[in-house]
Order: structure tokens, then C-alpha cells, then sequence
């Protein structure tokens, strides 16, 4: 079996339910992006802190799930989904991370270390991916998992906290803006 099939060379593709839309439908939009930051969480790992890379792993499972979520309008009850104890392990995590962390008195510069600094990059693109499953869910006839938008809301969050977290566990200064 080949990876390529020639199906999208116009502009089209194919949604879980086979149904044929634009590449640039807000459905693709939301779970392209998804793709992109689970792209850019896998890319951070190994961060080089055992619990942050076993987490960032189960982020990664969670954001497959999203992307066929978001692939599929017409999920069904056997299908995967995002539900609420997906979230909790998210701010549980963080919660684990906030005992650790000094405490946050201003706005910081993203960056850092390498695994800081994209763990950041993956923040970002995270509110992105949020931003595009808003427009998808306001999108007239769509239908979306308002658990899968939660999480991507929190993730984001976690991301900034795991990047913080990192980067002081390698003793490397956060930096506020200087306005």
C-alpha cells in the first residue's frame, strides 16, 4: 500500500465519514492544527525529565483523539473521546508542577532552554488549534466535542506551566518583558 493516493491533488479530501470537503474547511483547519502541535509536543520529547516526557506521551494519545474527533462529524459512542477526566489529569498535572514551581509575578518571554522554548512553540500553537475548533463550533451545521475544546483550552495552560517547570529545572532564568 502507498502512502500517497492522488485524491487531494485537487484541493479536496476526505473526512472520517467519507464525505469530500475543501482543504480549507474549518473541519480541517481545526484538526490539521491539532495535528501540528501534537507534531511539535512529539518534537520536544524526550525533554530529558522522565515525568514531563511520560506525560507529554499521554498528551499525545489524547490529541489523536481529538484529531479523529475533529475528522469525524459523525462519531459515535464507541468511538474515542476527550471527556472531562482528560482534563482533570491536566490540572492535576499542573497542580503537581505548581508545588515545584516559584511563584509566577508577572508576564514571561517565552523561550529558555530548548525544551522550554518549544514546549512554548507548542503552546502556541495549541491556542491556535483552539482558536480554529472555536470557528469550527461556530460554524453553521457542524457539530464538536465541547470536552475536545476544553482540553485544548487547559493543554495550552499545562504547556506554559511544563515549560516553566523545565526550564527551572534546568536553572534557566525566566525573562519578563521590559516595557
Amino acid at each position: 500500500m502507498t502512502v500517497y493516493t492522488g485524491r487531494g491533488d485537487e484541493g479536496q479530501t476526505d473526512l472520517g465519514n467519507a464525505e469530500r470537503v475543501s482543504k480549507t474547511s474549518p473541519r480541517i483547519e481545526a484538526y490539521g492544527t491539532v495535528d501540528e502541535a501534537n507534531a511539535l509536543v512529539g518534537r520536544v520529547r524526550p525533554t530529558g525529565h522522565e515525568d514531563v516526557d511520560r506525560q507529554l506521551e499521554q498528551i499525545q494519545n489524547c490529541l489523536h483523539v481529538v484529531q479523529a474527533e475533529f475528522a469525524n462529524p459523525d462519531t459515535g459512542e464507541d468511538d474515542p473521546q476527550i471527556g472531562p477526566e482528560d482534563i482533570d489529569q491536566l490540572e492535576d498535572w499542573m497542580d503537581e508542577a505548581d508545588g515545584e514551581l516559584d511563584p509566577l509575578t508577572s508576564f514571561i518571554l517565552p523561550g529558555g532552554g530548548d525544551a522550554g522554548a518549544r514546549l512554548h512553540q507548542a503552546r502556541a500553537v495549541t491556542r491556535r488549534a483552539e482558536r480554529r475548533a472555536v470557528a469550527l463550533a461556530e460554524t453553521e451545521g457542524e457539530t464538536v466535542n465541547a470536552e475536545a475544546i476544553r482540553y485544548l483550552n487547559r493543554l495550552s495552560d499545562y504547556l506554559f506551566t511544563a515549560a516553566r517547570l523545565v526550564n527551572q529545572r534546568e536553572e534557566v532564568p525566566e525573562e519578563s518583558p521590559t516595557y
